[in-house]
């Protein structure tokens, strides 16, 4: 994914947890193995009555978050650790037992924090990056690495390494790309699959699963590899409309897999994952939110050795990929005014769209027919709503994008510091800057700002609308001046151009059949008022916020509610849970529109002189 979840914070960047009701009487106790165990009364212990809890747990690129939820969606306390990561040019790899540990210690603490016991948790749910997790037989780890290193097991769902494998999958024209956008993204897991068996053999014939990191949570806790019709259909080609027969099945334990294309399978190479029912890939698919198993194992429960802490047999629901937990964590977050003249109307999700903003955005819009947009992942059906049809758009490098033009400037260091005796974050303070600049210059409104710096921001590929993982970053308007101002000005374009690419995958997908009129937004990224309010003038729509700032976190709870029986189903939850927050709405001034529509232009240009030089060097090399 979108790896959307944990942006370093807004206006917190160092801080590893947070909560809304501070537990009391507590005194932190360092152990052997230095974990922190925060002693306190628990309600048990103190004779109140036990709540209903849910516990969501969402894995992003650098960290593991935890955050536990009440029956009326109301966040009660989160919890975060980071977790380790390997990057050598393409190939970006993590490790499967790093990342339950870190799983681990975020529960434990938020727990904690929110002052919950196990026996108050009622269900649980799961969230990931679209990772590829490699296990043998045992459950351990199978390096997917050039370094022989057992412990990188898991290619991150950033990683390019399987470019060209991509390239060969997509000249095969095979029917199931149609649900894919019409060619598959080397971020997607079949070219990486595909990478594995030429270039690790011995790696290859080891593994007995291959797992997206959200099922192998979800198989960690419970023993049960039942894989999610969110990561299956999303990044493995898996057809979800097979089930849709099926639909009276799905108060069922798992499925039967049904929408293998083994004939794709066969034709790019990989005919052997088919054997034995499809048993390395998922035998049994489920819609998210289905109780797996017997529940949480024992050995998963177990408080001791960095196991979670909880009580065995808790309802473990069916994962998600993170940034579509995201989506159902927010989906339903609209005013009340709004919901109640809609609430019968089956339409009204399909005027929405989430933005789920953090290393990457994921743009997720639904549909209630299948529409296939060229360059845009999909149609899915019910991966994320059920019995809708997903489309879904992306951005590739955004919040990465902003650490990257940050950190790679010469004045970084310096504001850096700057900030940190202020107290503030960086984005805060080039925010402030930004400010200044404008009442100094005396400018009509801050988007000026950047009249002659323009920014294409493919800096990791297009994903959408355009689909072109060789596509380049491109900056337009640079001078010699290495000041705070001049990072700000870039820091500003940068926005912009993430906003622009926006109202690409917008337009182009309105273009095709959607009716995309109001955007919801979540993440890391959505908690910075200039991010928000330059997507909202760019794109000239409403862009509404949830009450609860971690909507992934809430996404991946509301499964173990569904598992736990509390609902009975997704949708149902969502509606329930989600809440609105601020609405922010588009500015009402004609000359910041023509300002942007102006650089919206540039910014489409940028693309197509990119393509003209490929093109001429392409010749000159010939």
């Amino acid at each position: 994914m979108s790896g959307s979840s944990n942006r370093k914070g807004w206006s917190n960047q160092h801080s590893k947890s947070k909560s809304k009701s501070q537990p009391h009487h507590y005194k932190p106790q360092l152990h052997s193995d230095h974990s922190v165990c925060l002693e306190m009364t628990s309600p048990a212990a103190a004779g109140a009555p036990l709540r209903t809890v849910f516990l969501g747990v969402d894995v992003g690129t650098g960290s593991a978050r935890a955050g536990l939820f009440d029956e009326n969606g109301k966040l009660l306390g989160s919890s975060s650790s980071p977790i380790q990561i390997w990057k050598d040019g393409d190939c970006i790899e993590q490790s499967s037992t790093d990342i339950w540990h870190a799983v681990c210690a975020a529960v434990k603490a938020a727990c904690n924090i929110a002052n919950v016991v196990g026996e108050e948790v009622k269900g649980i749910g799961f969230a990931a990056t679209c990772s590829l997790v490699a296990v043998d037989s045992d459950g351990s780890p199978v390096t997917v690495s050039w370094s022989g290193d057992s412990r990188r097991n898991i290619i991150v769902w950033m990683d390019h390494r399987a470019v060209e494998q991509a390239q060969r999958i997509n000249s095969s024209n095979s029917p199931v790309l149609q649900y894919c956008g019409g060619a598959l993204s080397p971020e997607m897991q079949a070219p990486k699959l595909l990478w594995v068996k030429e270039n690790l053999q011995e790696s290859w014939s080891m593994v007995l699963r291959w797992m997206d990191l959200s099922d192998w949570l979800s198989y960690r806790a419970t023993g049960d590899d039942t894989r999610s019709l969110c990561t299956t259909v999303c990044k493995w080609t898996y057809l979800g409309h097979a089930h849709m027969q099926r639909n009276n099945e799905k108060n069922s334990r798992d499925m039967e897999a049904c929408g293998w294309d083994d004939d794709f399978w066969e034709e790019i190479g990989l005919g052997d994952l088919v054997d034995g029912h499809h048993a390395k890939i998922g035998r049994s698919v489920a819609f998210p939110g289905h109780p797996l198993g017997s529940g949480l194992t024992p050995a998963a429960a177990q408080a001791r050795n960095f196991e979670l802490g909880l009580v065995a047999g808790i309802p473990v629901g069916t994962s998600l990929i993170d940034a579509h937990a995201g989506g159902v964590g927010v989906m339903e977050s609209v005013p009340i005014s709004d919901s109640e003249a809609k609430d019968d109307d089956v339409e009204a999700l399909c005027h929405r769209m989430v933005l789920v903003c953090g290393t990457s955005t994921c743009h997720m819009a639904v549909s209630r027919s299948k529409l296939f947009i060229p360059g845009v992942w999909g149609p899915f059906w019910s991966a994320m709503v059920p019995e809708y049809w997903l489309t879904e758009g992306g951005q590739s490098a955004t919040g990465a994008l902003l650490d990257h033009i940050i950190e790679n400037h010469v004045a970084s260091a310096h504001l850096a510091n700057r900030a940190a005796s202020k107290s503030i974050s960086i984005f805060e303070l080039l925010n402030k800057t930004l400010e200044s600049m404008m009442l100094d210059l005396k400018l009509p409104f801050l988007a000026s700002l950047t009249e002659e710096i323009h920014v294409l921001p493919d800096f990791h590929g297009n994903r959408s609308p355009i689909a072109d993982p060789k596509a380049k970053g491109m900056l337009c308007g640079l001078t010699l001046d290495t000041s705070e101002k001049q990072l700000a000005l870039l820091y500003l374009a940068t926005v912009q151009g993430i906003a622009y690419g926006t109202r690409h995958i917008v337009e182009h997908s309105n273009a095709h059949g959607h009716k995309i009129d109001t955007i919801l937004a979540c993440g890391g990224l959505a908690k910075n008022p200039l991010f928000i309010q330059e997507h909202a003038d760019i794109i000239g729509c409403p862009i509404i916020l949830p009450r609860e700032s971690e909507s992934v976190l809430l996404g991946a709870a509301i499964l173990g509610a569904v598992a736990g029986r509390k609902y009975s189903s997704v949708h149902d939850a969502m509606k329930a849970l989600n809440a609105a927050g601020q609405v922010i709405h588009p500015s009402k001034d004609p000359k910041v529109k023509k300002y942007h529509d102006a650089k919206y232009r540039i910014f489409r240009e940028l693309y197509e002189q990119q393509l003209s030089h490929r093109s001429l060097m392409a010749q000159a090399l010939a």
